[in-house]
């Protein structure tokens, strides 16, 4: 079933996966990658703000997990 604007009817559920920190660096929850404004306001947004966010969600994992990566790769390795 879709809208005359073309998007289905059905509502947008939420990202949340039940892992709730935000990460100071980045504003990001950790689990969900949205930020408090956009986890206190998800009830009342618009569904065409929620699609919004998960479409901005994979650019942030990519975002984070670079930003470990690069904090893992200056890690000292250890000789065997």
């Amino acid at each position: 079933m879709s809208t005359e604007s073309g998007t289905s009817a059905r509502p947008v559920p939420s990202p949340c996966v039940s892992i709730c920190r935000i990460d100071s660096a980045s504003g990001w929850c950790e689990g969900c990658l949205r930020t408090l404004d956009e986890i206190a306001g998800w009830s009342a947004m618009p569904e065409a703000g929620k699609r919004a966010v998960w479409k901005a969600l994979p650019a942030r994992r990519e975002a984070l997990d670079a930003v470990t990566q690069a904090l893992f790769d200056e890690l000292p390795t250890r000789e065997p």
